[in-house]
Order: structure tokens, then sequence, then C-alpha cells
């Protein structure tokens, strides 16, 4: 709903003066004899972005009626609640009054002005409270990533020949600790870079992306057949040879981050598909989230070369180069292999076009991590007893992981991939991806109504399906409901709608019809996020967003 500024400053013109004068006397009687104070309607506000939500709770047994709001003369009864969406600018006085089967309020007028902020400060804490957790989240992810870099190829036989190269210098621990600062330094900046470069949200839309999503699928699956030795992508030599001699012919600290920014060169082969994956799942979470993500890459990274120059001894026990660097390639070479499909299968359930179902899906996994394990495997007998072991370490895992997977070709949740796989059908409940029809059908059968907003690619999406929507006792409550399942990432064309009841545009996809929905007459744009409705279209509880406990989402139902 949308009320202009104009029609606020005209709205308590439009009521007759007989209307006024007996609503009062029909509200004031039943008041005079009871001779109490009732509030059957709690008004509250909610602050997002540059618009603002109003919502009205009722009591049970109590209805309310708007008398005046914007241009509209009402006469409007709600008894459950009342939900609306403004920009602030249009913000204006509403005039309604309760009533139940014995008496009536007086008529009132609220303004948003009027409502104690205390709840939106909880709010506001809590959503600083999840984006603190996302952003560890995302730097103990980058800790990981520079971990498994230092172990490839293009890293693990630099680190001895540089930091022998400080201690012949004579600089030795200082310039190898700054030389590890030179490395954080360059990540965090490209961290940074990509932050000022795209913003958060532009980052969010480029994850989500079908097209982009395509990009990234071909791009891990080449890096992937690099690391199986079919090809090697480096940045061109000139780059490093020319870095490398500028860095000798400078002195201090210069000379030492560009010593750091030739490893970046050099290093790239191996580096960039794990900096790649990192900043797309970084993607979207806050605005830090790149520059947290690889501030730990770089921190880790960056570790063994201030380690050895700290203790050079370690040196002579650390593990040489050699035919292990190219297993540990071909580990990574399935890994990235496994993780592109991710965003083939976003790509794939966002235009339709079914090239990759869920079944297809798990037996490419299996056939991965079935590899790792056969491939370690393959000639265990022929490597040292330390490597036997570090090998089993692996190999366990691979191959219990691949036949976890199995029975999920025959359509068991196996719930650990279900932040990459795409959904599972969930049985028992008839679903609809139409909001009208959805609506039109509650209507019909007077059923209450959940709306799913949701994305084909939202991780947490996935995780909610699997561990919530899934679970036997809230499939059983949710056969009380109409359930509409929207996807605000769908591609497909869908002329015939209209995309926003706002302005009467013309959509250009069915995700925009449903981003609309949600942010309209919702007031949200992240998901997933669940709605309950009436038959009416009336919200009967507020709105519920991310969980995996089935018992809080079964206490959230009504019905």
């Amino acid at each position: 709903m949308h009320i202009s500024k104009k029609s606020c400053t005209f709205a308590l013109a439009k009521v007759t003066h007989m209307k006024r004068i007996l609503t009062i006397l029909l509200a004031f009687l039943p008041l005079m004899v009871a001779a109490q104070m009732v509030q059957p309607v709690k008004w509250s506000g909610e602050d997002i972005g540059d618009s603002v939500r109003l919502k009205a709770a009722i009591d049970k047994g109590w209805h309310m009626t708007i008398i005046e709001f914007g241009e509209r003369e009402y006469e409007q009864e709600f008894t459950d609640s009342f939900v609306v969406t403004l920009a602030k600018t249009d913000l204006c006085p509403i005039r309604f009054n309760a009533c139940d089967d014995k008496m009536c309020t007086a008529p009132e007028v609220w303004s948003f002005e009027s409502i104690d902020r205390s709840a939106d400060r909880v709010q506001n804490t809590d959503q600083i409270t999840n984006e603190g957790r996302s952003l560890w989240v995302i730097f103990l992810l980058g800790l990981l990533g520079g971990l498994l870099a230092i172990f490839t190829p293009c890293v693990w036989p630099i680190i001895p020949m540089t930091v022998s190269f400080f201690l012949k210098k004579g600089g030795g621990l200082r310039d190898a600790v700054l030389y590890g600062l030179s490395i954080v330094i360059l990540y965090v900046g490209l961290g940074l870079l990509v932050t000022v470069l795209f913003g958060a949200s532009a980052l969010n839309d480029l994850s989500t992306n079908a097209i982009v999503n395509i990009i990234f699928f071909l791009i891990l699956v080449i890096f992937a057949l690099s690391f199986f030795g079919l090809f090697e992508i480096t940045l061109p030599d000139s780059w490093s040879t020319a870095l490398d001699s500028k860095a000798r012919s400078t002195g201090g600290f210069l000379s030492i981050l560009l010593m750091a920014f030739t490893l970046v060169i050099v290093s790239f082969s191996c580096t960039g598909p794990i900096i790649g994956t990192l900043l797309v799942e970084a993607a979207g979470r806050s605005l830090l989230a790149p520059t947290i993500g690889m501030l730990g890459f770089a921190i880790a990274l960056a570790l063994p070369f201030s380690l050895f120059a700290m203790f050079p001894q370690w040196l002579k026990q650390a593990p040489k180069s050699g035919d292990w660097m190219t297993s540990f390639k071909v580990v990574l070479a399935f890994l990235e292999l496994a993780l592109s499909l991710k965003f083939l299968s976003v790509a794939d359930m966002a235009y339709g076009w079914g090239i990759l179902p869920r079944w297809l899906f798990i037996a490419i996994w299996i056939v991965c991590f079935l590899g790792i394990g056969i491939y370690l495997l393959w000639d265990i007998w022929s490597v040292s007893t330390p490597r036997k072991i570090i090998r089993a370490i692996v190999i366990i895992p691979s191959l219990a992981f691949a036949f976890y997977l199995v029975p999920g070709l025959r359509g068991a949740p196996v719930k650990a991939i279900s932040a990459f796989a795409p959904p599972m059908s969930i049985s028992g409940r008839e679903v609809f991806n139409d909001y009208e029809e959805g609506m039109a059908f509650a209507r019909q059968e007077n059923k209450p109504v959940i709306i799913d907003f949701t994305g084909y690619g939202c991780v947490n999406c996935r995780k909610m399906e699997a561990y919530v929507l899934d679970d036997d006792s809230v499939k059983a409550r949710l056969q009380n409901y109409v359930f509409i399942e929207l996807f605000v990432d769908d591609k497909r064309s869908h002329e015939s709608k209209v995309v926003s009841r706002k302005s009467k545009d013309k959509g250009q996809s069915i995700g925009d019809i449903n981003s609309a929905i949600q942010r309209e007459q919702f007031g949200s744009n992240a998901q997933p996020f669940f709605v309950q409705l009436d038959p009416q279209g009336n919200q009967i509880a507020e709105p519920i967003a991310f969980t995996t406990d089935p018992t809080e989402f079964i206490n959230w139902l009504k019905y």
C-alpha cells in the first residue's frame, strides 16, 4: 500500500460530521457504562531503511476499524493484526477504534512518533550479534583457505627459499616478520578493493546472479583441471621478473613489500581458486566480510614465513617438496570440482533448465570423494609410514562421506550437503509457487497461509528445508496451511504479471515479482523469510527467519 504525503494533509477532512458524531456516540455509550480503560489495540513500528512498517496487534475477541488513513476512508475491519509499510516521507496519523461483542472504544489517533523504540533496539542488537558471528565464520574460513594454500606447490617451496634469503641478508627475523606483514597488507587490500569497487549489496547480487554463477562454475572447473595437471595457469612471467628485479634494487620496507607482491603473482595458480571461493562466500554478508576473509587467509599464509624465521632449525625438519605436493593438488582438484557444481546448480534452478537434478548432483559428489579416496589409496604402500598415516587420515573420511551420500540417490535427505545440493522435494504438503493462486486457494478452502520467501542461491534456505521443513512434526503441522513458496531469484520470464503493486511496472522475471511482494508487503528483502497470513491476507504472527530448530518453528505456528 502506498499513501502519499499530500493525502495525509487532507485525510481528516474526508469524513462527514454526521459519521464522526455517530461513531463517537456509539463508542462512548458502552464506555460510560463500563467505566474502565481498555486498550485492545497495541501499535508498534519498525524502521526498514527509508521505510517504516506499522503494525497493530489486536486482542482476541476484538476487531479494529480504521476510520481514516490517507486518501482512503477505510471503514475496514481487522480481527488479528494490521500491517502496512510506508515510506518515511509518507507517514501520517491513523484514526481508529476497536469493538468487541459488548463495547467499542472511542476513536483514537496514533502516529509513528509515539512508539516505544526499545523493541527496535533489541532487534538491532540481535542483528549486530548475528553479523558478528557471520564475520567470525568468514575469518575462520579465510584461515582454513590460507592453511590449505600453504601446502600447494606454488607456496610451500618458496618458504625455505625466502626465509633463507632473509637470514643470509642479515635482516633475519625482522625482515621475515615484515614480509609476513606485507602479505597481510596485500591480501587485506584486495578485500578492501573488492568491497570498494562493488559494495556489499552488489557482491550479493553477483553471488546470486545466474549468469555470474555459470562463470564461477566454469572458472572453478578450469582451476580443477589445472590442479589435475592438464595445464598450468600462471600470470605472465614478466610481471614476477619485473617485481623481483625492482625488489632487489629497492631498499627498506618497500623492497619487502615488492617481494611479497611477487609471491602473490607466482602463487596465483594455486591461491586463485581458494581466494575466489572465499570472496564468493563472503559476498553480501556484510560490508566488512571480504576484508575479514582476506585477513584470515593472509594471516594463515604469512604464518609459516614468520615462524620459520623465528625458529630456523624447523626448516630442517619440514617436509621437502616432492610428489606429496602433487597429491595435495589432486585432492584440491576433486574438491574444487565438487564445489563448482553449487554454482551450476544455482543457474540451472534459476532458469529452469533441469540439467542438474539432485540425484545427478549427489552422484557427481560421490564420484569426487570416491576419487579422493581411491587416488590416495592407489600407491599408498609405496610411500613412507608417516605419509601412509597422513593419507589414511584423508582416505577414511573421504570414502565414508562418499558412502554416506549414496542413500541420497534414492531420495534420502543427506543433510550434510543441504547447503550445496538442489533442494529435495518435501512430501506431505501441496506447494504453490504463485502468490495470487495460493491466496485464492486459501480463501476458497478458508485455510491460513505460510509464505516461504526463498532463493535458489540461498544456502540457509537449503539448510532450513533439510533440518526444519522436512521434519515429520513440522510436516504434520504444515498440513493445516496453504504453503506458498516464492523464489526471489527465479529468472524465468513472466510478462503477464505485475511486478510492483506500487509502480505497476511489468516484470522481467518471476523472481522480480516475488521479490517485490516481499519488499512492499512485508518490508524485508532477506531469505529465508516465513510469513503467516489468514485467508484474507492479514498477518497472524511476526515473521520468522533462519532457524535449524524444528521446535522453534513449531512454536511459531499458530495452527
